[in-house]
């Protein structure tokens, strides 16, 4: 079944989508019952995008790209991938764990944007309400600005910190406000902060890739990546530090 991620901190509901069309939510429950996973029993990947109207221009390239980063996931196994989403007034909703990752990848072809403020602090919460049930390795969010007061994503990263979730933060645009909160939530979390313009498309697609394989095998995967000469790797581990 879909969960509603709770605008409550630190926790998450289970129920309907208030504003997700049918379709959306049929397809998530699909994936729950085809891939039940245990908690804990394998590495765990969240990836969480913005899906509001200022992503429009850009949705359906950032869509195939993305993309790239779940079959990457299932190509290396023993990665569980969990998918999030915000847009619109008050939707924001998460899949249940998958194994398929490419499972993840449709459904985005099925996710269009809508108009609203982002939510990044109820995706921060998230992440740690389901840290705190079982390890997750890494949590990757895209999107372009932030509409909220920074102190509430700060508190949530810190405590994302504490867990030993690093959060890479793929920025589109230059948006110098959201830049600095992005840099901020990064370095409290030991994650990375990373600017992508529209021309940038194989770039992102290499550094989704490259936390695909951290967060499957850790910082020596990572660093096994960067030895065979991919710059994704060598970027994320020189802003990892």
């Amino acid at each position: 079944m879909a969960r509603e991620v709770s605008g409550g901190k630190g926790g998450s509901d289970t129920g309907s989508l208030p504003e997700a069309r049918p379709e959306i939510s049929a397809f998530l429950d699909a994936a729950a019952r085809t891939q039940p996973l245990a908690a804990g029993t394998r590495a765990r990947l969240m990836f969480a995008l913005d899906a509001t109207m200022s992503r429009q221009p850009t949705w359906d390239l950032a869509c195939a790209v993305q993309a790239e980063m779940f079959t990457e996931a299932s190509r290396l196994g023993g990665l569980d991938v969990q998918l999030v989403y915000f847009r619109g007034g008050s939707e924001c909703a998460a899949s249940r764990w998958v194994a398929d990752a490419r499972m993840l990848a449709g459904l985005m072809t099925r996710i269009d944007c809508r108009g609203g403020q982002t939510q990044i602090a109820r995706v921060l919460r998230h992440a740690v309400a389901e840290a705190r049930k079982a390890p997750v390795r890494a949590l990757i969010f895209v999107g372009d600005c932030v509409e909220e007061r920074p102190a509430s994503l700060l508190e949530a990263a810190g405590e994302l910190g504490l867990l030993g979730v690093p959060t890479f933060l793929f920025q589109e645009g230059a948006d110098p406000s959201a830049g600095r909160v992005f840099a901020e939530i990064a370095r409290l979390t030991g994650g990375a902060h990373i600017r992508f313009g529209a021309g940038s498309a194989l770039d992102l697609a290499r550094l989704l890739r490259a936390v695909a394989a951290y967060a499957s095998g850790g910082r020596a995967a990572l660093e096994a990546l960067q030895s065979t000469g991919e710059p994704a790797a060598t970027a994320l581990i020189g802003r990892m530090g």
